[in-house]
């Protein structure tokens, strides 16, 4: 990937649900890059996990990667959770989800990724699942015992097969696509996908031209569908970065990020 370097205008919102009592969703945004985390349900401290993992993660500011750099990171980024449990071990256990986007060197993007939390990529008014879900519904699909169809009611669809837990096999999986000027990407915890079907999704992208008011839109439309998780979703539009507006953005956190180790941001 050669081509000058990418610049994401980049907007999130996460809601914690009626119907859950803590968020443990957790994002960023940035010019350089943007993720969101969802702790794993049934663990203790799914919002430690989440919130720790994004601000050790994003305090690397990881602009115009390699993708070897970037699982270096997100490796890194993993310790940091094994350090909460060596000096708490009642917080054994605990895990999430990670989805990010960043620039690359040299040109296009990198994507990492482990979980059931989603990216997805509009382009010319075609929208394209970029990740595959690490969950026993996906691989039975892969398997050809469940439908597609299927897959999205399945009872067992939130079992997943992969997260960072701060375990020395844990890894993401990095893979490099592209930027072309106009692509919009959506980043989201499954507390949006289990309940807006994909063309719904892509309808309300292609209604809302700004990332602000597009994100806002998925989250309201999951909650009025009825969603029983937090909500977390992030849009990141690609723009040139040696245009106009390619100056870096102030990092911004969301979810149980923006309610977690923010002390010393907010004192800087």
């Amino acid at each position: 990937m050669t081509g000058p370097r990418a610049f994401l205008r980049a907007a999130a919102c996460s809601d914690v649900g009626p119907h859950r009592a803590t968020n443990q969703d957790a994002a960023f945004t940035a010019s350089w890059g943007a993720a969101v985390a969802d702790g794993v349900g049934g663990g203790p401290a799914g919002d430690l996990a989440s919130a720790a993992f994004i601000h050790r993660l994003a305090a690397g500011r990881l602009d115009g990667l390699e993708p070897v750099q970037l699982a270096d990171a997100v490796r890194s980024a993993n310790w940091d959770l094994r350090a909460h449990v060596e000096r708490d071990p009642s917080l054994s256990g605990m895990a999430t989800t990670f989805t990010g986007l960043f620039v690359a060197r040299g040109g296009g993007l990198l994507l990492a990724h482990t979980g059931d939390s989603r990216a997805y990529r509009l382009r010319a008014g075609e929208l394209t699942q970029a990740s595959r879900d690490d969950s026993l519904v996906q691989a039975l699909v892969d398997r050809g015992i469940v439908s597609i169809t299927d897959a999205a009611s399945h009872p067992r669809r939130n079992i997943i097969t992969a997260s960072l837990s701060g375990a020395e096999r844990d890894a993401a999986a990095v893979t490099g696509f592209d930027a072309q000027h106009g692509d919009r990407w959506l980043l989201c915890s499954d507390g949006l996908t289990d309940y807006v079907p994909d063309a719904e999704i892509r309808a309300l992208l292609l209604e809302f031209p700004h990332a602000g008011t597009a994100v806002e839109a998925c989250v309201a439309v999951a909650l009025e569908a009825g969603s029983h998780d937090n909500v977390t979703v992030v849009v990141c539009d690609v723009d040139a970065a040696d245009g106009i507006g390619g100056e870096p953005t102030q990092t911004s956190f969301y979810g149980a990020a923006a309610e977690r180790f923010m002390e010393g941001l907010e004192s800087a």
